[in-house]
């Protein structure tokens, strides 16, 4: 039996915490952030990730379930309006683009990670005979299911999915907007492998910092609260999982702030 949150308690400490993190009092916010998650372990607010983007804590090894779910639950009758029009995301045309013109495709089973309102699965749709989707977020499913994209939704987790999963393989995966809430890569490229058939592609978007940020680190947490990979650690871990590189590009995967956000767009081969 799960026990039941304090919830204005919770929401206090929750205020208390955004409210000197803005401040920019980093000690007393990371310990406000702290009561948080004494209040609530499971992290629907996301503190761990919180704590990490102002340079404290341990860097999680992924974004917390509950918050993910949360975070999309709460915007997914808004969703594509805010990521299209308001922050530019158009990384799933970008799949497209690349892969008519490295002439790839068309392909048996797509497996869309994240699948979220289904973006990818609308851009990707004539290309492929049968697409599974799966999200965290339930509410987001339910908008990719109107849609009638899909021969099949699922509402899980992508490591867990990607573990337990026992039905025939996937000619390719895609994962767009999955890896700026994983730290580590190794459970989610070694899930894609065991699910792709040999010669599956494997395509992913990363967002990244400056090597002096990122000062020699894999991963860690940028200042809006999501991971950023370094590009040698992706590209290894790739290999490291019986990948090889097909391309990898330098993209800007959405606008925060007015600003974009520098990344990659992967396009890799399961090889074995």
């Amino acid at each position: 039996m799960a026990k039941k949150i304090d919830e204005e308690a919770l929401g206090e400490a929750y205020n208390r915490a955004l409210a000197l993190e803005k401040a920019g009092d980093v000690d007393a916010a990371v310990a406000a952030y702290e009561e948080v998650l004494a209040i609530d372990p499971d992290d629907h607010g996301g503190a761990a990730v919180r704590i990490a983007a102002m340079g404290r804590g341990e860097t999680p090894v992924r974004a917390p379930d509950a918050y993910v779910e949360t975070l999309f639950d709460q915007h997914a009758e808004v969703f594509e309006d805010v990521l299209v029009e308001q922050l530019g995301y158009h990384v799933p045309m970008l799949v497209r683009q690349r892969l008519q013109a490295l002439k790839l495709g068309p392909f048996k089973r797509l497996l869309d990670l994240g699948c979220g309102t289904g973006l990818t699965g609308g851009a990707l749709r004539d290309l492929c005979a049968d697409m599974t989707g799966l999200d965290l977020s339930e509410k987001m499913v339910e908008v990719a299911h109107e849609k009638d994209l899909y021969e099949t939704l699922f509402v899980a987790e992508v490591e867990d999915f990607l573990d337990d999963n026992d039905e025939e393989a996937f000619d390719i995966i895609t994962a767009t907007d999955v890896l700026p809430y994983l730290g580590a890569l190794e459970p989610l490229f070694f899930g894609a492998a065991e699910n792709l058939t040999p010669g599956g592609l494997f395509i992913f978007s990363s967002e990244t910092l400056p090597e002096e940020t990122l000062a020699g680190r894999a991963y860690m947490v940028g200042p809006h609260q999501r991971f950023a990979h370094a590009d040698a650690y992706v590209k290894e871990r790739l290999a490291a999982t019986g990948f090889e590189l097909v391309e990898i590009s330098d993209i800007n995967v959405r606008m925060e702030d007015g600003q974009p956000t520098p990344g990659h767009l992967v396009i890799a081969r399961y090889i074995g």
